[in-house]
């Protein structure tokens, strides 16, 4: 059977999630630059399978729509197929009959149309890939016939290093040509639990860690069988998506494909500062920084310190933390024994995921969940606070899960999260305390407040002394 690539495009933008959750943002702003009576440019990017297609398709469902996907395909294929693609819209069958070899003219038939549309150019990255002139091109053509026309583009791409060099950089044509431009980013817990209905607090923030908030992944889970069985059958399982998929998301982004694999992995390890990540792998540490900051374009990675440091971008205590909770368990239990599994030991493999993945996985996924709440204080039940600063805090000895700082009041929120089988008592709050002794941050005249998170809930005893004080706030 044949199949036509305009049908291709149509499966393509039909595969998307089952249910289009959040992204509320993203389409305000989409839909208030298609409102302007000028042209728009807008750059949307992000990883794979974060759901750019979804929003677009959600964007475009009433308006008239031109969305080509461009191939790695030589750039006289694309042009060609872009021209049909315009024909088919403006029912123009001279259009597709005639034999172009510029661009130009199949942008201008599509501003001589008196109704106002959307391109959006998706897989953008591959015609500045295929042919680096197309850029300039494609310059000429935003300067030249577009720019003054009531037309929105938006270019749209998968591979975030390749969509920055292209048409955010500096040094690209398209430079200062954009109106604006949108990162998609992962889904927030917060929306997660729009996807399961049926699941407790507990099951999302468990699936939670292993999909992140990519809407593919999210859609893999079978809501009718357990974690454990979710990650022997869609991660272990080596015909599975998931087992293969890291390979997939790098290896078009980077060469050495080799070296990014082994420091995820040295990070996913507990190996987070440079000089650690450096003996682990037994490179120099001046080696590893532009693998870093290649992993830290593409959202992978991401650079933490504390949260007081005046000078983050110059502090030397920096560590580096995977962001991405399904690449993070990936490098953590399945890339290290890929040999077991591909022998066909899944139960010896999942025995070793249940032993630490609760320690060694869910627990740190809470913590950033619980940073992500603490967000949105203001909108709990519990006194306002607009803070403005909200991280991890570390010196040689001691570790706080998160801080909080509101620097224009001078309040400090002192935050313990706790993925705990058992009640919290209040020796956690003495800790906490203790060890906020250390912080040096307005030593004498801050707020100082407590906020415990636990899954399991709290002890009579600590309920009974937070209710009593006015700057104590237990959260589940």
């Amino acid at each position: 059977m044949k199949i036509e690539r305009g049908n291709v495009e149509r499966c393509l933008l039909d595969v998307y999630m089952k249910k289009f959750v959040n992204r509320s943002e993203e389409l305000d702003f989409l839909n208030e630059e298609y409102k302007k009576n000028t042209s728009s440019l807008i750059i949307l990017y992000g990883r794979r399978r974060v759901g750019k297609t979804s929003l677009i398709k959600e964007f475009i469902k009433d308006k008239d729509a031109i969305y080509y996907l461009a191939t790695e395909e030589n750039l006289s294929i694309n042009r060609s197929a872009f021209k049909d693609k315009v024909s088919d819209f403006l029912k123009d069958p001279l259009l597709k009959e005639a034999n172009l070899e510029r661009w130009e003219p199949i942008f201008e038939r599509i501003v001589s149309s008196e109704k106002k549309a959307v391109l959006i150019l998706d897989e953008f990255q591959y015609l500045g890939n295929n042919d680096p002139g197309f850029l300039s091109v494609f310059q000429k053509i935003w300067d030249e016939i577009l720019s003054t026309q009531n037309i929105m583009v938006i270019l749209c791409g998968s591979l975030i290093h390749m969509m920055i060099e292209q048409t955010l950089s500096y040094s690209s044509p398209l430079y200062g040509r954009r109106t604006g431009q949108i990162k998609l980013k992962q889904i927030k817990f917060q929306s997660y639990k729009d996807f399961f209905k049926e699941m407790s607090h507990k099951e999302l923030i468990e699936y939670y860690s292993i999909t992140g908030g990519i809407p593919k992944y999210i859609e893999m889970i079978n809501e009718n069988q357990n974690i454990l069985e979710n990650i022997k059958n869609k991660m272990l399982n080596t015909s599975s998506l998931l087992y293969e998929e890291p390979f997939f998301l790098l290896n078009k982004e980077v060469s050495n494909l080799g070296n990014y694999f082994s420091i995820l992995r040295a990070i996913a390890f507990g190996n987070h500062k440079l000089g650690n990540i450096s003996s682990f792998l037994g490179i120099k540490q001046t080696s590893l920084t532009r693998y870093l900051k290649v992993l830290m374009d593409m959202d992978i990675i991401e650079r933490e310190v504390p949260v007081t440091e005046k000078n983050p971008e110059k502090s030397k205590r920096g560590l580096y933390v995977i962001k991405d909770n399904y690449l993070k368990f990936w490098f953590r239990f399945i890339y290290p024994y890929r040999d077991m599994i591909e022998e066909g030991r899944i139960n010896q493999v999942l025995k070793e995921i249940e032993s630490n993945f609760i320690d060694n996985h869910v627990s740190f996924v809470y913590e950033n969940i619980c940073k992500d709440t603490l967000f949105n204080f203001k909108s709990l039940k519990h006194p306002i606070l607009e803070l403005d600063a909200i991280g991890r805090w570390w010196d040689n000895e001691s570790e706080i899960d998160i801080i909080g700082l509101d620097h224009s009041q001078k309040n400090i929120v002192f935050c313990e999260c706790k993925y705990w089988q058992k009640k919290v008592g209040i020796s956690v709050l003495k800790e906490l305390a203790e060890k906020a002794k250390k912080v040096e941050w307005h030593n004498h005249t801050r707020n100082e407040k407590y906020v415990l998170f636990s899954i399991n809930g709290y002890t009579d005893d600590l309920i009974a002394y937070a209710q009593s004080k006015d700057n104590i706030f237990l959260l589940e």
